[in-house]
């Protein structure tokens, strides 16, 4: 009886952490979650979003980390693709939509969303910022 208790401590530390092994490789873990997003740095500065388009698949969670470098600029962009209809199903589901991000000279500011849809997206400085700010845009394309 006694070699059986001995062993009984080490038996369920084994399966335990066997448990734990299992559940971190599950599609679904909070691990695996974090492996899928894409980070994309971007600029904005007068009159351009940098890089200029930006490319994600289909399916991806992006974390966009944009940068006003030389003074405060905005972002706007639909949820759903160009010409496609506006009250259409959303193509970029967004953790946190705004009408208008506003991107503050020297900040960060993170925008985070699932790529559902394929198409592109066009987006827009929505702060004045100038003579060019009505040109100040780029786009995403989901493939």
């Amino acid at each position: 009886m006694k070699k059986i208790a001995k062993g009984f401590p080490l038996s369920v530390c084994s399966a335990s952490l066997l448990v734990f092994a299992v559940f971190l490789l599950l599609p679904g873990s909070a691990s695996a979650q974090i492996q899928d997003v894409q980070i994309i740095e971007i600029t904005a500065k007068k009159y351009e979003y940098s890089p200029s388009p930006i490319h994600v698949k289909s399916g991806t969670k992006v974390q966009l980390k944009i940068t006003a470098s030389d003074h405060d600029h905005g972002f706007k962009i639909a949820a759903v693709p160009d010409g496609a209809l506006t009250n259409g199903a959303a193509g970029l589901v967004f953790t946190s939509p705004q009408d208008c991000w506003q991107l503050k000279k020297g900040e960060t500011t993170t925008i985070e969303f699932l790529a559902q849809a394929s198409g592109t997206y066009t987006f827009r400085c929505c702060h004045t910022c100038g003579v060019g700010h009505r040109g100040m845009k780029s786009q995403i394309v989901v493939d």
